[in-house]
């Protein structure tokens, strides 16, 4: 069969899949009822149906459960979607495939926390470039969402080459406050919607430092300072108060609703704690002015992404139930990240902070496994000995609870979603690759299978792929 059937079947699959939207109705409000308060709806739902699975039984694996757990010589059943049982010598339910993986390793699939996949695809040319809308410092009122493009190849190569099942698409940094991000199952669907994590909180971007005073210093406005970044956040977070308390006496009193502004919704839904907050930082001093202007105002902070300097402030960042998202080794590329030590990871880890590693890349999404490694190695090297199983907390678990999923992914739990890896090797070798990876219990690659090695539409015809010799 060809490569370019197999996307046509694909195709047919997802069209029965899809699961669009039923229309909504027309209906005239009565006048006697109230409007709700608009941030609580989401005018976009999650049109996301898992594809179909089939009961599956993987044996003789060492697993690491995501939540630090290990098993040696273990079991992982998986039904329905769900992860059903782990353990050791489980019983096998009628019809189930059973899979031997001796020498191999379970883990749940890796969750990337800080990712433009779709939003800036590749091939990276401007014509794809949609991940900053870098027209005002302040941007609250845009959706990452509505610039994810579904056939960014970097999808299907996060799946095979990284085991990364779900991901958070974030809007870039250029803005003190970029938008709301999107958590979407790596899968494949014609539609942003048909990916969309069903249940998780939005999130909203916000971003400290040399990106906004640069981009609107070199503009001739504010802010073109630190001081000017965080001038103008308080004053669109004073905006948010009042915004909010207009709707809230209107929940109390009636009468005619406030006018509604797309950006006071996100930001009242962050104030509600309905929208959580990812804030690119560098610096350890301007987490802690970070954390001072959201206790100012009301809101929380759930994680500081890149977090060079997290290490300074590891028990700040606990004290306040902040996350730490932080690459292994990728600092001293300009100022604000000139600080950087390779063991931020394992101090945050020794601190008991939440921490967790991220990519902000289209290739990084490929080796996560390998960047935690790198992190973990050199905690050793100063002495902070953390098992391998503990690190994959970095990896799956850890980002589920910053983007607020962990009751359903993260975890080889009963119950959860059977986000699940098989790997060919120890996780955290460099010549280790996925074998085998399900989403929602659905295998959606398998190295063994070109059936299940998919690319993405945009891929078929050009060298190398589909029937082009």
């Amino acid at each position: 069969m060809s490569q370019k059937s197999v996307a046509f079947g694909a195709l047919l699959l997802l069209a029965g899949c899809a699961g669009n939207a039923p229309p909504r109705s027309a209906s005239a409000r009565p006048s006697d009822e109230r409007v709700v308060e608009p941030w609580k709806a989401d005018p976009f739902p999650s049109t996301y149906h898992a594809y179909p699975g089939t009961p599956t039984l993987i044996t003789n694996v060492t697993i690491y459960d995501g939540e630090g757990g290990r098993i040696d010589g273990g079991s992982v059943l998986f039904a329905a979607g769900k992860v059903q049982a782990i353990g050791r010598n489980l019983a096998v339910p009628s019809g189930a495939a059973v899979i031997d993986g001796t020498g191999k390793w379970v883990t749940p699939g890796v969750i990337d926390v800080h990712s433009h996949l779709g939003d800036y695809p590749s091939p990276a040319v401007k014509a794809l470039s949609d991940g900053n809308e870098a027209t005002s410092p302040t941007t609250p009122e845009v959706w990452a969402e509505h610039s994810v493009w579904p056939q960014d190849p970097g999808f299907s190569r996060a799946l095979a080459n990284g085991g990364v099942t779900t991901l958070q698409i974030l809007p870039g940094s250029a803005n003190l406050m970029g938008g709301r991000s999107v958590v979407v199952k790596n899968v494949y669907a014609r539609t942003t919607q048909g990916m969309k994590f069903p249940g998780a909180p939005y999130g909203f971007k916000m971003a400290c430092g040399e990106n906004p005073k640069r981009v609107y210093g070199a503009k001739g406005r504010e802010p073109s300072t630190r001081m000017g970044n965080i001038a103008v956040d308080r004053a669109t977070w004073q905006q948010a108060v009042e915004y909010r308390r207009r709707w809230d006496k209107y929940e109390k009193e009636g009468g005619d609703p406030p006018a509604r502004s797309l950006a006071m919704d996100t930001l009242a839904g962050v104030l509600d704690g309905k929208i959580l907050v990812h804030n690119h930082c560098y610096r350890a001093d301007e987490m802690a002015n970070v954390i001072d202007m959201s206790k100012e105002f009301g809101y929380h902070v759930t994680a500081f992404h890149h977090g060079v300097e997290a290490y300074k402030v590891a028990d700040l960042l606990k004290a306040n139930d902040i996350c730490a998202v932080v690459w292994a080794d990728w600092y001293g590329f300009k100022m604000e990240s000139y600080d950087g030590i390779p063991e931020n990871l394992a101090i945050l880890q020794k601190t008991g902070t939440c921490a967790m590693i991220h990519s902000d890349d289209e290739n990084g999404i490929q080796r996560l496994n390998q960047e935690v490694a790198k992190a973990q190695a050199a905690g050793r090297r100063a002495g902070i000995v953390i098992p391998d199983e503990v690190a994959w907390e970095w990896l799956s678990y850890n980002p589920a609870k910053a983007l607020g999923i962990a009751d359903k992914t993260g975890s080889l739990k009963p119950g959860k979603m059977a986000d699940v890896v098989l790997w060919n090797g120890n996780p955290l070798s460099v010549y280790t690759r996925p074998d085998k990876v399900w989403v929602d219990g659905a295998l959606l690659y398998d190295a063994h299978d070109p059936k299940r090695r998919p690319v993405s539409d945009f891929e078929l015809g050009q060298p190398g792929e589909g029937d082009v010799k």
